[in-house]
């Protein structure tokens, strides 16, 4: 493709650039206006200078690909009402033999949850639960938060719905689902076994910590559960909650803190005699527990109808447990549907409105944890990346570097790689994926039709895996950060620096051994 004109190639660049900067650093002073306007002002601007007309505008905009991604994010919602989230986080704490465990039990949880609900979900979910286990337990929170993060980016990698990235590689290659999971599977298997011994290497000290091995005995299932089951009601994808979630949190513990004043137990009077008094008491406490025993049988006594309660009790717990069932069973049938060729998006979108109506109540407050703005950040991206395209740039910069990136030869995936960790990096993985598909798989195509499978592949494992270079290599890692900065009661700052310490040695050891594993089917 020919470059175009030296003026709609510098104002599409520059609406591009303006793309960038926002969706890099969200909240920059000269215009804090955030990703999402971002995108959709880069958009705007690529249709105003002329780089392309409206209509292309239009047609630039991936329905199938938001399909997708709509789909996935209203069954997640229902996951999440039906406890999916809450029996991972019982495998978390289950039975746990200290803090190496818990690492490992951390990677295995995140990596599996990701590639079936989506990194970003996963952290969201799972940021609080995790630093709450390691506080109970006088762990250093950098470790779990670090493997949480890094498992959730690789876990995604193993399906097409495991992130943004992914989904919109399927869509654009035609890959099937069940292709693109056997394909990629060896390599994520393996990175994350990789991943997480990486960290138990950096942090095998830390964990071994004579402290920390007094006091870390398997945490109850009750400590965690009935707060976490309240406080993480998350909007898929987005931080967008975070604010309510502490709110939630707060209002919860100031409960909880009223609640213990006033059923404080009576303190007896103290004579010198400890044991009379502990003896006084528990008798104290006894002779209330009695009378408010007499209380309640008096009040049924009086009040018949409280039997039909009880009774009601049991057949709301079936329901409950009947509903819930049917929620698996409704997910587990979008997974076969989805093995089976069927189109992804409808697949989805088509389990999203069983889960609805099954439900049978108003849905919109399940459809306002949907994140909308994510939806509309990819559409203005998709216009803006398409605009880009139409520059010539990202044409001539494949054409530069494609006799030196042919997959056909080791040094040329080792070159392709760089350069997608690098754009990853820079640029984010997405549009990466939008500015780099396309060529890539013409590339390939013309060696075989294998090569352009594994070209998909490659590019799907690369630019999900380079999200754990840095903190700012992918929304995962800005979402685990913010919830761990923002908890009110178990607060923790994950800097830069000290996620590149381990994220730049351990994001090219597990994408070597990855690329060697990634075989087309």
């Amino acid at each position: 493709m020919a470059m175009e004109p030296t003026l709609k190639v510098a104002l599409g660049s520059a609406a591009f650039g303006i793309f960038w900067v926002l969706a890099v650093f969200p909240a920059v002073p000269f215009l804090p206006i955030g990703r999402t306007a971002g995108s959709l002002l880069g958009a705007m601007l690529m249709v105003l200078f002329g780089v392309m007309s409206a209509d292309e505008a239009y047609a630039a905009v991936d329905l199938p690909i938001l399909g997708l991604l709509f789909g996935t994010m209203v069954v997640s919602v229902y996951l999440e009402r039906a406890d999916m989230f809450k029996h991972l986080g019982r495998l978390l704490s289950w039975r746990s033999h200290g803090g190496k465990d818990l690492l490992v039990r951390t990677c295995v949880v995140a990596a599996l949850a990701s590639a079936l609900f989506t990194n970003d979900t996963c952290c969201v979910v799972l940021t609080e639960f995790i630093l709450k286990i390691a506080r109970q337990n006088n762990l250093p929170p950098k470790p779990f938060l670090l493997a949480l993060a890094s498992s959730a980016n690789i876990g995604s990698a193993a399906t097409p719905i495991g992130n943004p990235q992914n989904l919109v590689i399927a869509v654009q290659s035609g890959i099937s689902f069940g292709q693109f999971v056997f394909g990629i599977l060896p390599a994520t298997l393996v990175g994350a076994v990789v991943n997480a011994a990486i960290l138990l290497c950096l942090y095998w000290r830390q964990l071994s910590d004579e402290k920390g091995v007094e006091v870390v005995v398997p945490v109850p299932t009750e400590v965690v559960e009935e707060e976490d089951v309240t406080s993480h009601r998350f909007s898929p994808a987005t931080m967008s909650h975070l604010r309510s979630h502490q709110l939630g949190s707060s209002k919860l513990d100031s409960l909880d803190h009223s609640c213990s004043e006033v059923y404080e137990p009576v303190k007896p009077v103290s004579n010198g005699d400890t044991k009379t008094d502990a003896t006084v008491g528990i008798h104290q406490r006894r002779g209330a527990a009695v009378r408010g025993d007499e209380w309640v049988n008096g009040a049924k006594d009086r009040h018949p109808f409280h039997s039909v309660d009880e009774k009601e009790e049991p057949m709301e717990q079936w329901k409950s447990t009947l509903w819930k069932t049917c929620v698996y069973v409704i997910t587990l049938g979008m997974l076969v549907a989805l093995l089976l060729g069927l189109n992804m998006s409808w697949s989805a979108i088509t389990a999203a409105l069983a889960l609805i109506v099954l439900d049978f109540k108003d849905a919109r407050p399940c459809l306002e944890k949907v994140s909308y703005p994510l939806l509309l950040f990819f559409c203005g991206m998709f216009i803006t990346v398409d605009g880009f395209n139409k520059t010539g740039i990202p044409s001539a910069f494949w054409e530069f570097m494609e006799p030196y990136a042919r997959i056909d030869t080791p040094s040329g995936i080792v070159i392709l790689s760089m350069v997608i960790l690098f754009l990853s990096n820079v640029a984010s993985n997405v549009p990466t994926v939008l500015l780099l598909g396309a060529r890539v798989a013409a590339s390939a195509a013309a060696i075989s039709p294998a090569a352009e499978t594994n070209a998909w592949l490659i590019l799907a494992w690369v630019s999900t895996v380079a999200g754990n270079l840095s903190l700012l290599g992918s929304a995962a890692n800005l979402i685990v950060c913010e919830q761990a900065r923002r908890s009110q009661l178990f607060g923790y700052t994950l800097s830069f620096f000290s996620h590149l310490q381990f994220g730049f040695p351990a994001t090219l050891i597990v994408t070597g051994i990855g690329l060697l594993l990634i075989r087309s089917i």
